[in-house]
């Protein structure tokens, strides 16, 4: 079984992939040691690492960077790759293939509520590009919307080859039952304090879940909050890997 066909195979309804999302080479190594077979990368995290703002195309040579350095890991990559970093679909058909060659096996492409018809030429793009990258369409209806037109836009994206369906923002059960009625690919959600944990999601039979950006903007927060407590004359509450630990996963 190639390493595609593996990630793929992860997405099942029942025993969903809790798909944690790393920022750079330590973060995911660190997680691929601690059992998870696959590892996605966040936008937000590769972004603000290197002082860029997320979502505005500004990280291509980041994001391919770091698929790179973590393609030929002994784990499952998917790349956060916004919207392709371009309007262009054969553009975002090319970063694909970089992608595929660096050991990536899936690529999250967002639409930012752009036009629905666009998004689907760069999946389609892609797909003939690339076709054993699982592409994991993401429809922002809910995240900058109020969810309006979201069947509509995910039915056009799996019409046009996307081998799963990514809906950030959606928290109603019954919202999410009825996008998974519609669906003959796997949906993704968003793991948020708002919505449902992952025993309820698994119970609706979501296939994949994703924590975005929550581990780099909790390691942000211990960060400033071990500085603020040294700086009052306490310790750190939370456990800190040692400088060997790091050393070992910079290897």
């Amino acid at each position: 079984m190639s390493d595609s066909t593996s990630f793929a195979a992860l997405h099942r309804a029942g025993d969903p992939l809790l798909l944690p999302n790393a920022w750079d080479c330590a973060s995911a190594r660190v997680l691929a040691a601690h059992g998870f077979a696959a590892v996605g990368t966040t936008s937000l995290g590769v972004a603000a690492a290197a002082g860029l703002p997320d979502g505005a195309s500004a990280t291509r040579e980041e994001t391919l960077r770091l698929a790179v350095a973590l393609g030929p890991e002994p784990f499952l990559l998917s790349v956060d790759a916004e919207s392709g970093f371009s309007d262009d679909p054969e553009e975002v058909a090319r970063l694909a293939v970089e992608l595929a060659a660096a050991g990536a096996v899936g690529v999250n492409l967002e639409d930012g509520l752009g036009p629905a018809a666009l998004h689907a030429e760069k999946i389609a793009a892609v797909k003939a590009a690339a076709p054993g990258l699982f592409v994991n369409a993401r429809t922002d209806t809910y995240w900058l919307g109020d969810g309006s037109g979201t069947a509509e836009r995910l039915d056009a994206y799996q019409q046009a080859g996307a081998d799963g369906v990514f809906v950030p923002g959606i928290t109603d059960p019954a919202d999410i039952s009825g996008v998974l009625r519609g669906l003959d690919v796997p949906l993704n959600v968003l793991l948020t304090p708002a919505g449902p944990g992952v025993p309820r999601l698994t119970d609706l039979g979501v296939h994949r879940i994703s924590l975005g950006s929550l581990l780099y903007r909790r390691a942000l927060g211990a960060a400033l909050e071990t500085a603020l407590a040294v700086l009052g004359g306490g310790e750190a509450a939370e456990r800190v890997l040692s400088y060997e630990e790091v050393q070992a996963l910079s290897g």
